[in-house]
């Protein structure tokens, strides 16, 4: 005749079974829930999701005017950095490759020359970072280094000038992208007896000409501008 309970140590083990096999079918059930159902679509930014936003952008619906010419009336628009020209005020990092001791930070002073070491003064003035760097390669060899490479890259640029009707004129840092009433701001502003739309622009162009045009708000302002704000009549 069996016993009419089992020993204590046999349900333990029992008991341990039938959680593992419980465990084991979660699997199998699961698999069998989502068999033959097509997968999630994924959306990335360029799919869906990325259409959905792009047809929220103005700019990029057919037919969309373009953004405003800021170049004002007769003059070009922002620094370049491949067409810009050096000029005193400047400071450029020169990279010569493999060459540590001669890579650094150089100014090019008041007469637009600049001091390099092995070669002395070099001319920089009316040069583009490019071709500031071909004349060093052609400064530094075959004497000093064979087949030299020169990377020229313009780490700030020469001040601009605000004179006129702002309350504090005077040589101002440039800042890339700035316009004509970004400088009036850094000068603290128009005078009372400012014009607020109306400005005299000077620029030296690339032979070292002076250009003088009518000016506006949003014109560009380029390094080493000189711009005048005009005084009103009445």
């Amino acid at each position: 005749m069996l016993p009419s309970r089992l020993p204590r140590k046999s349900s333990s083990r029992l008991a341990i079974l039938a959680v593992v096999a419980g465990a084991l079918a979660l699997p199998y059930a699961a698999y069998a829930q989502n068999a033959g159902q097509p997968p999630a679509p994924n959306v990335t930014a360029g799919g869906a999701a990325g259409d959905a936003i792009a047809s929220n952008d103005p700019a990029s619906k057919p037919g969309a005017p373009a953004g405003p010419n800021m170049g004002g009336p007769g003059m070009g628009g922002g620094v370049a950095a491949a067409d810009y020209q050096l000029g005193p005020g400047d400071r450029v990092r020169i990279t010569v490759f493999g060459q540590q001791d001669l890579s650094g930070e150089y100014a090019v002073d008041g007469t637009g020359t600049l001091s390099f070491p092995l070669v002395g003064q070099v001319h920089a003035g009316s040069l583009t970072a490019g071709q500031l760097g071909k004349a060093l390669e052609g400064s530094l060899s075959p004497n000093y280094i064979k087949n030299p490479h020169v990377s020229v890259e313009v780490l700030s640029y020469r001040p601009f000038y605000i004179l006129g009707e702002v309350k504090t004129p005077g040589s101002y840092a440039y800042v890339s992208g700035m316009t004509v009433l970004n400088a009036v701001a850094l000068a603290g502003g128009f005078t009372y007896r400012a014009r607020d739309d109306d400005f005299r622009l000077q620029r030296t162009a690339k032979d070292g000409s002076k250009t003088q045009v009518d000016a506006e708000p949003t014109t560009p302002v380029q390094p080493g501008d000189v711009i005048t704000v005009r005084e009103r009549y009445f």
